[in-house]
């Protein structure tokens, strides 16, 4: 794979987010990595983002792409040879652009599926929904802006929540080998991000007892992102079961067999298996 660093605007990203059991979270997880806590539960959600301007850093903006994309994804972290290190990660990405799904995995980290969007933005509110063509997620959201971050069980207010995802700036994804995982790493030096408040959120992916027992992925709160520019560049693929870090990456069928790990409790994993809820579910 080239290594392209993309610049781009976020021209609107809503981070819906969810406070989840810890050892449900970490049963949905491949090793090495384990659940991030905040104040005893781990962080997931979904980034519904509209990005313009995509390009490669040397071309002019006027030849940049917009698009509606999506993630699902929970905050983790690992043991890395210099620390604990901390990132995002993503079992499924969806884009309403077909160049998106077809550049994504091949000239530029992570997989993506095609679903349809639905958006609506007025100045009381923000829609985006979506439902992905393999008929295998569906969601609805109703974000609504806000002077402060308020009922959040994670976060004791805006800029509490804002360092938080600021520094889980990079994203690691599943690839169809199913022993690496793509990273996807975002940065900006004009991060900011304002409170909303969930108006009505619906998510196949949260609301499934498959992978969330009733109870155990609770709605938190929402954030707003508008009008940052932000480059993307692509990381050192990162080998499941291990912290080594590799150069290379393979393409294949994903793995079969996978059971849940401990990552901040739960049952343990075979090292470098993508979990069996999220490897039947990947896009393709």
């Amino acid at each position: 794979m080239i290594r392209p660093r993309l610049s781009s605007v976020i021209e609107r990203r809503l981070l819906v987010n969810y406070r989840v059991d810890p050892s449900v979270a970490a049963a949905l997880l491949p090793a090495p990595l384990r659940p991030q806590l905040v104040r005893g539960q781990a962080v997931a959600g979904i980034c519904l983002l509209r990005i313009g301007g995509v390009r490669p850093v040397w071309a002019p903006a006027a030849t940049g792409l917009t698009s509606e994309n999506a993630a699902h994804r929970i905050s983790v972290e690992w043991d890395g040879p210099d620390g604990v290190e901390r990132g995002v990660y993503i079992p499924r990405r969806d884009t309403a652009s077909r160049l998106n799904a077809f550049a994504g995995g091949r000239i530029y980290p992570g997989e993506h599926g095609r679903a349809d969007f639905t958006v609506r933005e007025d100045a009381d509110s923000v829609r985006v929904a979506f439902a992905t063509r393999d008929g295998e997620v569906e969601v609805d959201a109703t974000v609504e802006p806000a002077d402060e971050l308020r009922g959040s069980g994670l976060f004791r207010d805006l800029a509490e929540a804002s360092e938080f995802f600021r520094l889980g700036k990079r994203g690691l994804s599943p690839n169809a080998g199913g022993d690496r995982l793509d990273v996807l790493e975002l940065s900006t030096d004009a991060w900011k991000v304002t409170a909303g408040r969930p108006r009505s959120v619906r998510s196949s992916f949260f609301e499934d007892p498959d992978r969330f027992p009733a109870g155990s992925a609770v709605l938190d709160s929402a954030l707003v992102m508008r009008g940052v520019a932000a480059d993307w560049s692509q990381g050192e693929p990162f080998r499941l079961g291990c912290v080594e870090v590799v150069a290379q990456r393979g393409r294949a069928g994903a793995r079969r067999g996978a059971q849940g790990r401990a990552g901040g409790g739960g049952p343990s994993r075979p090292a470098g298996k993508i979990p069996a809820a999220h490897r039947a579910r990947m896009p393709r």
